[in-house]
Parts: structure tokens; sequence; C-alpha cells
């Protein structure tokens, strides 16, 4: 994905509100979950990710302004101490202090206040000396990764497998009630240090992908869920899934598209879920329910917006 407005299908000047519309929109059809196109898989991943770096106002003036790339990651505005480290002849490896005083304010500019001012971390500045003329000791630095999950493994807990830069895999253990922006830290996971000095740590910023049908407000889940015109109107008991698996619910007669109902303790660590009812019309109307309509109308009808204003 080079352009997260072309992925949404949206130019530059779209408001916030175009953004979530035009993401909610293609996951309503391109959702894996939906539909089983790969394509459409593909087209999903590409929506996502361009919703998860444009809904965030700042990260958006950012990448407009040319900071981040369509990534989120930063581009290269300088070059750092590890990219000299990398070179051949580097002056910062080994060092002698005959002739060149105390080199512990070098070692603090570089890797201390430097450091902290490019927003590099913690893991420049945890330096020491091995002695004289032995080169120095330096904890690795510490990095930062995105991932995204999908809100089934965010409600539930479970775990996933991302590739590390250096090429190795790495299973990682999502907690039950993950939540968006939630930070999961990886001890030893981060760039190799120098000398004695271990590798850093990897943080990674997780970021739950919407679901078509499940919304989440703290530990309490919300559920979007279709019924027919009959059971709108007899009521009855039917099923209802949650997050642990299908249940049995009692709808009342005359339920209506908007209606709520709690089930207790099954949303998030003991929070609820609620069902929100949508009725959903047959596919396709035949002549026998038309004609009970028909018949029923002459008698029963009734106007659901009366007494709407406008």
């Amino acid at each position: 994905m080079d352009d997260p407005y072309e992925a949404l299908g949206l130019t530059k000047t779209a408001s916030q509100d175009e953004i979530k519309k035009a993401y909610r929109r293609i996951a309503k059809t391109d959702h894996p979950d939906l539909n089983p196109d790969p394509a459409a898989a593909e087209r999903f991943k590409a929506a996502s990710a361009a919703y998860d770096l444009l809904k965030d106002p700042e990260k958006r003036a950012r990448f407009d302004a040319g900071e981040i790339n369509a990534q989120g990651q930063e581009r290269p505005q300088q070059q750092y101490y590890r990219d000299f480290a990398e070179r051949g002849e580097n002056p910062y490896r080994q060092y002698s202090s005959a002739g060149y005083g105390d080199f512990s304010d070098v070692f603090d500019d570089l890797f201390g206040a430097r450091a902290g001012r490019a927003g590099m971390g913690e893991g420049f500045a945890g330096y020491r000396r091995s002695g004289a003329g032995q080169g120095f000791d330096m904890r690795g630095q510490d990095v930062r990764y995105e991932l995204e999950v999908d809100f089934m493994t965010a409600a539930k807990g479970g775990s996933t497998r991302i590739t590390l830069p250096d090429g190795n895999s790495l299973e990682v253990k999502i907690p039950e009630g993950a939540s968006d922006g939630q930070t999961i830290r990886l001890r030893g996971k981060g760039g190799e240090g120098y000398g004695e000095g271990g590798r850093g740590d990897a943080y990674l910023t997780l970021h739950v992908a919407p679901h078509p049908d499940w919304t989440r407000d703290g530990n309490d889940v919300t559920l979007s869920l279709p019924i027919s015109i009959d059971e709108a109107v007899l009521g009855g008991r039917i099923e209802v899934p949650t997050l642990t698996g299908k249940v049995a619910m009692n709808m009342p007669k005359g339920a209506t598209t908007g209606q709520k109902l709690r089930l207790k303790g099954k949303g998030i660590k003991g929070g609820d879920q609620y069902v929100e009812l949508r009725i959903a019309a047959p596919s396709a109307i035949d002549d026998m329910l038309a004609e009970f309509m028909e018949s029923w109308r002459k008698d029963h009808g009734y106007d659901p917006r009366k007494g709407m204003g406008g």
C-alpha cells in the first residue's frame, strides 16, 4: 500500500468521517469472514492499514507532510550512529584515550542526549567503557513495531507469529482483552548490542481491526444480530453467537431494529454482551408474503414515522 487514500477510494481532501465510512463500506464487502475471495482479502488488508494510518489526525498530518510513509514508518532524515557502525572503518568501535583526554563527554553526546532527542529510545545511552583501548559495551537499541490483530484475537486472547527484520520468526502472545494502542514488551528482541552489551527490547503497539458485526466499549461488547420478520413479530428462543460460542436467548414479541438485549457476563473478562437486533427482510419476496402483507395492512396498517419533525 503506497497511497492510503487510494486504498480507501478517497482523495487527500476527505474528512475524518468520510474515511471512517469508506473503511466500514469496504469491511462489509471484503472482510474475510464475509468474502472468501483472496482479492477481497487483499483489499481489506490494504484498507485496514490505510484506515489505521488515517484515523489518527496526527499520523495523517505527518504522512501528508512526508514525515512518515504509508506504513507509518519514519522517513530517513539523517544518519545516526548505527549507520556508521555498520561500515568497515568505524571510529567509534575502538578508541584510545591517548592524546584525546576524557571521552565521556563524547559518548554522552553520541549515545545519550543526541539519541534521546532523535527519539531512538534509551538503548544508545546504555554504554560503558571496557577499559582503555578495549572499546566499549553498549546495550542494543530498543525497536518499535506496529501489529494489527483481529477483533476476536484481541477480545479472547491468543497468539500470532511475526517475522522480525533479521528474518527470525517469533510467537507473540496477545492477552485477553487487549485494546487498541496497547503496547507489548518483548525483552531482548530489539537491536543487537555492542561488546558485552545485551540486546535491546522490542515494543509492539497493537491495532485492533474493526469487525463488521462486533464493537467494543471497555469490557462490554455489542453484536449486531440480524433477525427475520417472523422472529421480530412472534419472538421466541433464538441462538446468539458470543465470544465463547453460541447460547440460547429469549427474544420478546414485537422486536424492532435497534433494540438491545443483554447477556450478562458474556463480554470480555466478565463484562456484558449486548445484542442489537436488526430486522432483515427476506432476499426474495414471494407472492404469498406480498398478498399476506397487503391484506394485513388494510386493517392493521400503522405509521412508524408519525410525529417525526422535519
